[in-house]
């Protein structure tokens, strides 16, 4: 093939190829102007003139070039989707981080102020030597006993306690392990830490309770919520 035809044959591929494409843009649908319409017959004339055996590598190379491009434009809207996608799953996530570590800090700052006035008002309560000294005491005394000296929020927690120890018996005994007292205190020397009378005196031994509770779990109800969890204490 001479320089002269080779060159010709490109060009008149080159226009076969748009014709090809503008003739499948108008079967698909396409609305096409007067001019479109003009390149169309052009090109499909100069399709015609091309040998029958080079016809289909033209349209062939215009279907694929087409598929290619396609493809090339699918792969990139796929590609950013897909980043999109991740900067709202990333940004999704650092927000519920965020959110469950402000929770967990509200958290800890409410059960330390809790626990600090718990503390702050059993130190303003009545203390030991506010109460007379008896031969006995009634449950009901016992129990008006603890409401001076325990909190009021604590109150119902350190009862609790106390009903499953020794329903409010200051001189229950444990004949298994000699456990003692209205907390079964095990020894019931402990007690003594708070005054030497801890054997007859109801009012040191809800001292030492409530000073206990406060000291190895924080208060009396956090004392509590382990108990039901460990059935002691």
């Amino acid at each position: 093939m001479s320089r002269i035809s080779v060159r010709g044959f490109a060009v008149a591929s080159a226009t076969a190829v748009t014709a090809v494409g503008s003739v499948v843009g108008v079967a698909s649908g396409s609305t096409a102007q007067n001019n479109d319409a003009e390149a169309t017959a052009t090109g499909a004339t100069l399709l015609a003139d091309i040998p029958a055996g080079q016809q289909a590598q033209v349209q062939t190379a215009s279907l694929t070039q087409q598929a290619d491009a396609q493809a090339i434009q699918a792969d990139a809207s796929a590609k950013k989707d897909a980043e999109a996608a991740a900067r709202k799953a990333a940004a999704e996530t650092a927000i519920a981080k965020k959110e469950a570590a402000k929770e967990a800090a509200e958290k800890a700052a409410k059960e330390a102020k809790e626990r600090a006035e718990a503390k702050a008002s059993a130190s303003r309560s009545k203390d030991i030597s506010d109460f007379p000294v008896a031969t006995s005491y009634s449950i009901a005394q016992l129990q008006a006993m603890a409401r001076q000296m325990v909190p009021a929020g604590q109150f119902q927690c350190f009862s609790n306690i106390v009903d499953h120890e020794s329903d409010w018996n200051y001189k229950a005994v444990n004949p298994s392990s000699g456990a003692y007292g209205m907390f079964q205190a095990l020894p019931g020397s402990k007690m003594s830490s708070v005054g030497a009378d801890w054997r007859t005196n109801p009012a040191t031994q809800i001292k030492w309770g409530l000073n206990y509770m406060n000291d190895r779990y924080g208060s009396p109800c956090d004392a509590w919520s382990f108990w039901q969890a460990n059935n002691w204490y």
